[in-house]
């Protein structure tokens, strides 16, 4: 499932495979109750390592130019900003490598995005005290939650590309989030909009029974 797929454009998704998601949830599907083993261990439990990078989405994949990709920063800031792609290229980049932990059990090593961070952006908009959550939207409708603390975490990023390539539509581009230390549903594909809210309201997933933190060696994946 990784971030990607869902989303308010619900007639083009397939029904059924939310359908099976969620009774995924429901039943507990890929839960190995090891989550004692702690972080020492790089892949969490119930994880199997891949090498290729699996896409899963529920058949939307929102074509989206850079020549009119826009990004919304708002809510509780001082400073909302909409960025175009020439303003969004012209902040610091950054580069960082990390696995990728998706909660239909693959695991990807090594992954490296280049990109732009989100201190950089919390820099720039400065997030008002009463912010604690993060909403991050995506070009699909889809969302999901984060708190500010861990949005802020140095190896948090907004990601361009992905060993050294544009990232592709179908894995999220032009713009995904990466959550790296969480499943890979919290690193919104197609990213839209990040909305700083006060009160925390639990995004795509999480309404349909997958958990609203979502630590992969907490073993975190349903509610």
């Amino acid at each position: 499932m990784g971030a990607a797929a869902g989303g308010a454009e619900e007639d083009g998704m397939s029904e059924k495979l939310i359908g099976v998601k969620q009774a995924w949830a429901k039943a507990g599907r890929l839960l190995t109750g090891k989550a004692d083993e702690g972080y020492e261990a790089r892949l969490p439990p119930g994880q199997r390592l891949v090498t290729n990078w699996p896409v899963l989405d529920l058949g939307v994949q929102p074509d989206v130019p850079t020549a009119s990709w826009r990004l919304e920063v708002d809510g509780a800031v001082t400073t909302p900003m909409t960025l175009d792609w020439a303003a969004f290229m012209a902040l610091p980049q950054v580069e960082d490598v990390s696995d990728i932990h998706c909660v239909t059990q693959w695991s990807r090593y090594d992954n490296r995005w280049q990109g732009v961070s989100t201190a950089t952006i919390l820099n720039a908009v400065q997030p008002l005290p009463r912010a604690a959550h993060v909403i991050l939207h995506g070009f699909d409708g889809y969302t999901t939650n984060v708190s500010l603390d861990l949005f802020a975490e140095a190896d948090c990023l907004l990601a361009h590309s992905h060993d050294g390539a544009p990232l592709s539509r179908e894995h999220g581009g032009p713009v995904r989030a990466i959550i790296p230390r969480y499943y890979f549903w919290k690193s919104a594909k197609w990213l839209k909009r990040i909305e700083f809210v006060a009160e925390d309201a639990p995004g795509f997933w999480e309404v349909r029974g997958y958990h609203n933190v979502g630590d992969p060696w907490l073993e975190q994946r349903y509610s």
